[in-house]
């Protein structure tokens, strides 16, 4: 799935590579996205949306602001670190599929109008529903489970800014004895495949609770949540929808109340916890691989539309990874 047949002809400095003794991991990774994501179809996505060229100068190929909207998402880089980078790196210039003997790297203003042409249509939603709809139809998901959990993206509390002021979307929150200036990344794991499927965003303070209901699937029987999630079943809006009060919710006890259960128990809560620690998979790609550990943007919908993004592209690394680990 993904890959393309008009890879174009192998270059001298192609030639020249292919004689190295080893190959890099970031080479590696490359290759293993470029095989799995669905370019025909995350092309489709965005080309009703994307300058048709009729009038001015003919446009940048989608596909190649695609690819490099992909490195700067995977490599936290900005508009012009990416465009240095693929100058710079022989594993992007090709994953970009580019020939410097008759094309240059898109320049960084035209990667920013291409950004905000994502976020302004919500593209980076469409293309993780795009992603879902492939791994339904390929029969990867698994589902009638889910499990839920959120993350705190820090943002920039300095004032030294363009506008001089924090960003009024983002919040404060404490977490134990530490307090967060930021946001929340809220997902919705299948809780056999470990996938992601549902992703929203909230400023920091918004408590984990309020986003249960729009996380769960409309088939999913059960939920799957840690000990902060405790009380969801009694939540109005979960005892208010015709589904969501039918789920059974399998909420991780606290850690006081673990310590004087009786054996079966316990045995019980370590199972759970088993499936629960899927949802750790997903975070762990897009905060340590990825790099997305503060937020990239001012607003929450312009981090959720990278947030969508990159989720759906830790689903994909997922997915090679498992085919990787079966062939």
């Amino acid at each position: 799935m993904g890959m393309r047949g008009d890879r174009q002809q192998p270059s001298f400095t192609d030639l020249e590579y292919s004689n190295r003794r080893r190959v890099s991991r970031r080479e590696r990774f490359l290759e293993q996205m470029d095989a799995v994501v669905p370019w025909d179809r995350w092309v489709g996505v965005i080309e009703p949306f994307y300058y048709s060229g009729t009038k001015g100068r003919r446009p940048i190929p989608l596909e190649t602001m695609l690819r490099m909207y992909l490195l700067q998402a995977w490599f936290s880089l900005s508009d012009e670190g990416v465009e240095d980078a693929v100058y710079d790196s022989y594993a992007m210039a090709r994953f970009m599929r580019l020939d410097f003997a008759v094309e240059q790297v898109p320049d960084a203003t035209t990667l920013l109008h291409f950004r905000h042409l994502l976020e302004k249509h919500q593209l980076g939603e469409a293309l993780f529903a795009e992603q879902n709809r492939i791994f339904d139809e390929e029969g990867w998901i698994m589902r009638g489970g889910t499990i839920v959990d959120a993350t705190i993206i820090a943002a920039p509390s300095s004032t030294k800014n363009a506008t001089g002021s924090r960003d009024p979307e983002m919040h404060q929150t404490r977490k134990g004895s530490q307090w967060y200036f930021g946001m929340k990344g809220h997902i919705g794991a299948d809780a056999g495949s470990g996938y992601v499927h549902s992703v929203t965003a909230t400023a920091a303070n918004v408590h984990d609770l309020d986003e249960v209901g729009r996380l769960m699937r409309t088939d999913d029987r059960v939920g799957y949540t840690d000990a902060g999630y405790q009380g969801v079943a009694s939540r109005p809006e979960i005892t208010g929808d015709e589904h969501l009060k039918t789920v059974t919710w399998r909420v991780a006890a606290r850690k006081g109340r673990l310590a004087t259960m009786a054996p079966p128990d316990r045995a019980e809560q370590s199972r759970l916890a088993s499936v629960r620690a899927k949802v750790e998979h997903p975070f762990l790609i897009v905060k340590r691989d990825f790099g997305y550990t503060k937020t990239r943007y001012r607003g929450i919908a312009k981090n959720l539309n990278h947030l969508n993004v990159l989720f759906a592209s830790a689903n994909w690394l997922m997915r090679a990874r498992a085919v990787a680990l079966m062939g």
